[in-house]
């Protein structure tokens, strides 16, 4: 680790081509940008998510940590080249004081030419994303409306504020819950009626599950909240068949259908590094999200 004081992004940027030159390796293998736009409770969790998602895509890793109360203005860094931290640069930057105002203008010195830029913020993000300043320059723009206050009042704002590419770590939580339903119905059911989701009273994921089941069954589709945690339940009625999906555990759920044996499904809760890596192996908009966020019952969010 290379800690710099009262430095730029220019210094910075010539530290960490000093450490791969060093190394005897360059950047012409990292596949992207990553901008962590959060606090000192948010970033370091955010920042070893990313450090592990490296592993599988080789980046630049940069943390941005505005300190606006802090005394002076200078920027602050901790730099890290390969290493334990893996094929990928990190640097958590500090903005102290006035330059907390100006994280747009140290970004752009350290975004790799050529390549993707994605930006996460792992707390409280932009009313809009897309029109942040650091948002501006991402393909991809991800947040977290789990790590909010209120989530499902940021559930709301993600709905209000969405544009292309943008995406929310509440619906990538629901990757495997979506997969095993849609496997569930591979073999064919005539007259779907109704389904219905349970799961923790306050989780955004679970109007966002509730959002995309409505569209891709067109049946009507109820919710009510539990202890949870997160999604408990998914059942789903067409005429005398029922299916049900039931997670028991962390990692496995129960299958149930009419007329058919109970099937044992893994079905995985996730970490912040594996939810970060999914998002970061697509760089073209989710239409899918698009169309569940959109959609979002406005009631359904007043658990």
């Amino acid at each position: 680790m290379i800690r710099l004081e009262d430095t730029s992004g220019g210094a910075i940027v010539a530290t960490i081509n000093r450490e791969r030159s060093r190394l005897g390796s360059s950047a012409t293998g990292m596949v992207l940008t990553l901008i962590i736009v959060g606090n000192e409770e948010t970033q370091a969790d955010a920042t070893a998510a990313a450090v592990t998602a490296a592993r599988s895509h080789p980046m630049r890793v940069v943390t941005m940590v505005p300190r606006p109360t802090d005394p002076g203005t200078r920027l602050d860094a901790d730099i890290s080249v390969g290493g334990q931290d893996g094929p990928g640069e990190v640097a958590v930057l500090r903005l102290r004081g006035a330059l907390a105002e100006h994280a747009n203008s140290v970004a752009v010195p350290l975004l790799l030419s050529d390549t993707p830029v994605v930006v996460y913020w792992p707390g409280p993000a932009p009313a809009v994303p897309a029109d942040d300043p650091i948002g501006r320059h991402a393909q991809r723009r991800i947040t977290n409306a789990t790590g909010a206050l209120d989530p499902m009042r940021e559930l709301l704002a993600r709905r209000a504020g969405y544009r292309s590419g943008d995406t929310d770590l509440a619906w990538t939580r629901l990757t495997s819950w979506r997969s095993v339903l849609a496997a569930a119905l591979d073999q064919p059911v005539a007259g779907l009626t109704s389904a219905h989701v349970n799961g923790e009273q306050g989780n955004p994921s679970l109007p966002l599950l509730t959002s995309w089941l409505r569209q891709r069954l067109e049946v009507p589709v109820s919710l009510t909240w539990n202890a949870g945690p997160g999604v408990t339940s998914v059942e789903i009625e067409a005429g005398e068949v029922s299916i049900s999906v039931a997670r028991e555990a962390d990692s496995v759920a129960t299958l149930t259908r009419t007329g058919l044996p109970d099937t044992k499904v893994p079905l995985p809760r996730r970490d912040l590094a594996a939810l970060l890596s999914e998002e970061l192996r697509r760089m073209d908009p989710d239409e899918a999200y698009q169309a569940a966020i959109t959609n979002v019952d406005e009631s359904e969010c007043k658990s």
